[in-house]
């Protein structure tokens, strides 16, 4: 009757021994989900949070030059959308002349000379990527202009080591000339591949590729159509709001022994050298320098330029730039 009586006891012990197992095993597996979402939750946060940051930021390379032109040459700069800058430059006559003797203090180091070849221009950005412009190039020449942005130096989510643009130009002298009967004759042009990198805070260098086309030139054996031609360019910050600048080319072809339109035998200087200081007023950039040309459009300067290094044929010129933003303020 003992063993009888104690089975249901037993029983009742066993069941609530399991009952509390049972509890405390819902308790921790509750406490490993619990925890294990947290710790998923906290990595996935963690992954997330090291995604977002692994992702690097656009910066674009900004006032790798200063200007639109260099010196004499283009930049790769572009000025901004809805844009109108005017730019006026003289070129003056020689430093020195051997032959003017005590002329030469008179005449202010060829700047009262009475010689003075004038750039007056004009041009506009109808968009981030296009410049276009006008010019008066002196002596009866103009000039017009378009010119691309094909690539921006940047880094971050894509890296482009240079910033790379396009500019083409149209010439025509409008003088008369009794041995041009038709008048397409008097044009000529200019392409040129601008290639710049702005090597740090301080240096900017430029690369410049250059193909000029006159639509007629006399016979000769050495007279071509073509005068092809290399150009490296660069600029220096010596001051937040002052640069040095420089600029070489070497003509490649039509400089020696050339025969012009009356038969006489003609000999250009291939090479064309100037350096210059450029100072920012915040409204206005002034551009100070020396050169050995005295013209004052590109299509002279690296086609048929007579002025010689070896002989100290270096002249002063200057530049101011002027930028006016046309974009109407939003009322």
């Amino acid at each position: 009757m003992a063993e009888t009586g104690s089975t249901p006891v037993m029983k009742t012990k066993t069941n609530c021994l399991s009952k509390i197992k049972s509890g405390v095993m819902k308790k921790i597996l509750s406490l490993i989900v619990l925890g294990s979402y947290c710790w998923l939750g906290s990595f996935a946060q963690d992954t997330t949070e090291v995604a977002v940051k692994e992702v690097p930021k656009q910066k674009f390379a900004r006032a790798t030059f200063n200007s639109t032109q260099i010196i004499n040459m283009q930049s790769t700069e572009i000025i901004q959308r809805n844009a109108l800058q005017f730019m006026v430059a003289h070129h003056f006559s020689y430093i020195w002349n051997e032959d003017a003797g005590s002329q030469n203090l008179a005449q202010l180091f060829g700047l009262n000379s009475g010689v003075a070849h004038t750039y007056l221009s004009f041009d506009y950005s109808p968009t981030d990527f296009m410049n276009l412009g006008l010019a008066a190039a002196g002596s009866s020449k103009y000039e017009g202009w378009a010119k691309f942005r094909i690539l921006r130096q940047q880094t971050g989510l894509h890296n482009v080591p240079v910033s790379v643009s396009w500019y083409s130009m149209a010439h025509v002298n409008t003088a008369k000339d009794p041995e041009i009967d038709n008048d397409w004759n008097k044009f000529s042009f200019m392409h040129q591949l601008l290639i710049s990198r702005k090597m740090s805070d301080k240096f900017s260098l430029q690369l410049m590729p250059t193909v000029i086309h006159f639509n007629v030139v006399p016979y000769g054996i050495n007279n071509s159509n073509l005068v092809w031609s290399m150009g490296v360019a660069g600029k220096y910050k010596m001051k937040p709001k002052m640069n040095l600048t420089f600029e070489y080319s070497r003509q490649f072809n039509m400089f020696e022994n050339i025969i012009s339109k009356n038969g006489s035998i003609l000999n250009y200087n291939p090479d064309l050298m100037a350096v210059g200081l450029e100072f920012n007023t915040g409204g206005h950039l002034f551009q100070f320098y020396v050169g050995n040309t005295t013209d004052a459009s590109a299509i002279d300067q690296l086609a048929r330029n007579t002025s010689k290094i070896k002989d100290g044929n270096f002249a002063l010129g200057f530049r101011i730039n002027r930028t006016m933003d046309l974009k109407k303020e939003k009322e």
